[in-house]
C-alpha cells in the first residue's frame, strides 16, 4: 500500500484529505508545518509526498527543493488555493512531479497521484482498498488537544494540577465538556488506577442526599431495604466529581463540607465513622462567587472545593478547534452508526464556522451525529443540517461578522489590517486559508 506524506497547516483540509487518500488504499502520514514533515521524512520511506505552497513556517517550493536533494526519488505533488500558471510552471521547474489546485476535484486527486505513482515506479500497482477497520476512542481520546489559545490554556492547567491532589472547581457554560476535563484531570493524576464516580448534583433529591453521597444501613428510613455503599466509599482511593454543585441544598453543604474537612463518612443509620481518601473534583455552570454573596452557598465549602480553579472554554472560544471536534465527533459518529463519511462539505466548514453553537460541544456532536446518519454519500452537505442553522439572525458578533454580509466584512476587515491577511482573519475569526479562498470567491483585488 503506497506511503503518503501530506503536509498541510489547514487541519480540517487536511484530516479531510487524510480519510479520502486513506478510503482509497493509501497509507496517509499528516503533518502540519514543515518542521513536522521533515521529522516524518527521517524516521519513515514515503511513495509521494503532498505539500502545501503556504505553510507557518516554511515556504512550500522551498521545502520541496530540500526535499528532493535529500530524498531524490520521492516524487512531490504541489498543492495550492491559487490556480496560478505561474506558480504551477515555477514549480514544476523546482521538482515538483504534478501540481494540484484547491478546492480539489476528488477524482483529478487520484488520477494525479496514480499517474505520478505510475511514473516514479513502473512496475508498481496499486492494491485493492481494504476493508475498514473500526476503532472506538477510549477514555484517553477523548479529550481532544485544541490548538486555539483557550484550549493551549486549558491543556497547560490541566496537566500542571493533575498530579496533585488540589481540589478543581470547573467553571463553564453547558455542554463545554467540564465531565470531560475532569476525567482527563482523574486520569493523568496519581489517582488513575483507582475509580472516577461521576454525580449530577441536579437529579438528587435533596432528601436523599446523603444516603446517595455516604451511603445508608438498611432500615435507616422508609425505603431503605439493603445496605447501600455511597459515592465517597465507592470511590476510596479514587476521584469523585460533582456536576453542577451549586444545586445541592445548604443542609447538604453541610454534609459535604464535614465530610471533606474530616476525611469521614457516616452512613445514613449507622455511627460507624469511615475513613476516605477521595479527590474531589467539581464543576459549575453558574457564578458560585454570587451565590456565596446572596447566602445561597457556603463560603467554607467554596473555598474547600476551588482550591484551583479551571476555565472551560465555550466553543466560540475556541474557533480554531471547531473543525478538529467536528472531525472527532465524525469518527465516534461513524463508529457508532457503522458509517464510512469522509469528511463536511467546503459549504458545511462555511456554515459551522459562521454558527454561534449556544449548545457548545454537546450541540456539535448531537449535529454532527445527526448529520452522519442522514448522509449517503461520502461528504457531509448543507442539506442534512437542522433548520436553525439557517435562520439569519442579526449579527451579535461586531462589525466584522460573516453572517451578515461577507463581501463587505471581508473588504472592512482588509482595510482595517492595512491589507495584512493573517490580521484580517483574526478580525474575522477564520483562519488564513479560509480567508484566501474566501478573496479569490469574491474576486476581492
Amino acid at each position: 500500500m503506497p506511503k503518503i506524506l501530506i503536509i498541510e497547516d489547514d487541519i480540517s483540509f487536511c484530516k479531510l484529505l487524510d480519510k479520502f487518500l486513506t478510503k482509497n488504499a493509501y497509507t496517509v502520514t499528516a503533518s502540519y508545518s514543515a518542521a513536522e514533515a521533515k521529522a516524518a521524512l527521517t524516521k519513515d520511506n514515503f511513495d509521494l509526498v503532498l505539500t502545501d505552497l503556504r505553510l507557518p513556517d516554511d515556504d512550500g517550493i522551498k521545502l520541496m527543493g530540500e526535499i528532493k536533494i535529500s530524498y531524490p526519488n520521492t516524487p512531490v505533488i504541489l498543492m495550492t488555493g491559487y490556480s496560478d500558471v505561474n506558480t504551477a510552471v515555477k514549480a514544476i521547474k523546482n521538482g515538483a512531479s504534478d501540481y494540484i489546485s484547491k478546492p480539489f476535484n476528488p477524482d483529478e486527486v487520484l488520477i494525479v497521484i496514480a499517474n505520478v505513482l505510475e511514473n516514479n515506479v513502473p512496475e508498481q500497482k496499486l492494491e485493492k482498498k481494504p476493508q475498514k477497520v473500526k476503532t472506538t476512542p477510549t477514555d484517553n481520546e477523548e479529550f481532544v488537544q485544541g490548538i486555539s489559545k483557550a484550549s493551549k490554556m486549558l491543556s497547560e492547567h490541566i496537566k500542571l494540577v493533575s498530579p496533585t491532589d488540589m481540589s478543581v472547581l470547573i467553571i463553564g457554560e453547558s455542554g463545554t465538556g467540564k465531565e470531560i476535563i475532569a476525567k482527563s484531570i482523574h486520569q493523568q493524576s496519581l489517582r488513575k488506577e483507582k475509580k472516577f464516580i461521576a454525580v449530577d448534583c441536579g437529579a438528587i433529591p435533596k432528601e436523599l442526599a446523603a444516603s446517595e453521597f455516604f451511603g445508608h444501613l438498611k432500615g435507616s428510613f422508609t425505603g431503605a431495604i439493603s445496605d447501600k455503599i455511597g459515592y465517597f466509599e465507592a470511590a476510596n482511593g479514587g476521584t469523585v466529581f460533582l456536576d453542577e454543585i451549586g444545586n445541592l441544598s445548604y443542609e447538604n453543604q453541610i454534609q459535604l463540607l464535614r465530610a471533606l474537612q474530616e476525611r469521614k463518612i457516616k452512613p445514613v443509620g449507622s455511627n460507624k465513622e469511615i475513613k476516605v481518601d477521595i479527590r474531589i473534583l467539581t464543576a459549575t455552570n453558574e457564578d458560585l462567587r454570587e451565590a456565596v454573596k446572596n447566602g445561597d452557598f457556603r463560603e467554607d465549602l467554596y473555598h474547600r472545593i476551588n482550591e484551583f480553579s479551571i476555565h472551560s472554554p465555550a466553543l466560540s472560544e475556541r474557533g480554531e478547534d471547531l473543525m478538529l471536534f467536528a472531525e472527532f465527533f465524525l469518527e465516534k459518529a461513524n463508529d457508532q452508526l457503522n458509517k464510512e463519511v469522509i469528511g463536511f462539505s467546503p459549504e458545511v466548514v462555511s456554515i459551522f464556522q459562521k454558527y454561534p453553537w449556544p449548545g457548545n460541544l454537546r450541540e456539535l456532536q448531537n449535529c454532527v451525529k445527526r448529520a452522519t446518519l442522514l448522509t449517503q454519500t461520502d461528504f457531509i452537505e448543507s442539506n442534512v443540517l437542522p433548520a436553525e442553522f439557517f435562520q439569519r439572525t442579526a449579527s451579535t458578533a461586531g462589525e466584522f461578522s460573516l453572517s451578515v454580509n461577507e463581501k463587505e466584512a471581508i473588504v472592512n476587515a482588509l482595510a482595517r489590517a492595512q491589507n495584512n491577511k493573517s490580521e484580517a482573519a483574526k478580525l474575522l475569526n477564520i483562519t488564513r486559508k479560509t480567508l484566501y479562498n474566501k478573496i479569490k470567491l469574491y474576486e476581492i483585488n
